[in-house]
């Protein structure tokens, strides 16, 4: 029994170890970034601000947001750039007990999802925030100031930047399935039609309730879908992966 539980203890250390490396360097990211959150912020809320009235402003309704509003967004944007080093943490932690071709499937995963992350993020404040928020303003009655409040527009923001950064993750969630042996790309190809209509439904989920932004998110869904059953191709089921490697094992011994 004590021979069992020592590797039990020490995997947990490890993984305690691993996270707070994690949330340090999530901290480390927020200490550096936490002097300029008023200009992040403003940043942020330039595409709101482009599409205001010209005598329209952004507000504060709560005593204590104009403080705590740009330095919660200041952390998640530390928690977004320290996305790497998070997943290098994890990849460290799982990596001895992957076989070889598992760790040459996991580190482009890792890297190529990282770099759809940020590019979902890209996509929606630089594509996706101008169109909608110059729709919304356009639409308001008439005798009615748009005045957004700043706590408001961080929650809006953040649940897009979310939306489209899990969005954008499509090819890799394809790969994975077909290299799991849970589905081949010639089965998703076949079931295109629902996966249309699926892209719509996660579109009106994840989004605000205008179809703007839910044609937004699904037409790119849409698109990395198709990037996924291509990249599939290029991996060999896991089973089959799995056979020829012990093959090789028998081999060298």
């Amino acid at each position: 029994m004590p021979h069992q539980q020592q590797p039990l203890i020490s995997h947990l250390l490890e993984l305690r170890q691993r996270l707070l490396h994690a949330i340090g360097s999530v901290l480390l990211v927020f200490i550096c970034l936490a002097y300029w959150s008023n200009d992040i912020y403003h940043y942020v809320a330039i595409p709101l601000m482009n599409a205001m009235p010209a005598s329209s402003s952004m507000i504060a309704t709560d005593v204590t947001a104009p403080f705590f509003t740009p330095f919660k967004l200041t952390l998640v944007l530390s928690f977004f750039i320290a996305i790497p080093y998070v997943l290098y943490q994890i990849w460290s932690f799982v990596a001895p007990g992957l076989y070889k071709h598992e760790k040459r499937l996991v580190v482009p995963l890792l890297l190529s999802s990282t770099l759809l992350f940020y590019l979902g993020i890209a996509f929606a404040y630089y594509v996706v925030f101008p169109v909608i928020f110059a729709f919304f303003t356009s639409v308001a009655p008439e005798g009615v100031q748009i005045a957004t409040d700043i706590s408001s527009y961080l929650n809006f923001i953040l649940k897009l930047f979310f939306a489209f950064g899990l969005a954008f993750e499509i090819p890799i969630a394809v790969i994975l399935l077909c290299w799991a042996g849970i589905t081949t790309p010639d089965s998703l190809k076949s079931k295109r039609p629902y996966i249309v209509v699926g892209a719509f439904v996660i579109g009106m989920l994840l989004t605000p309730p205008d179809i703007i932004s839910q044609t937004m998110l699904a037409i790119p869904m849409l698109i990395l879908f198709e990037l996924g059953l291509i990249g599939a191709r290029f991996y060999a089921p896991k089973s089959t992966e799995d056979e020829n490697e012990n093959q090789d094992d028998k081999k060298e011994t």
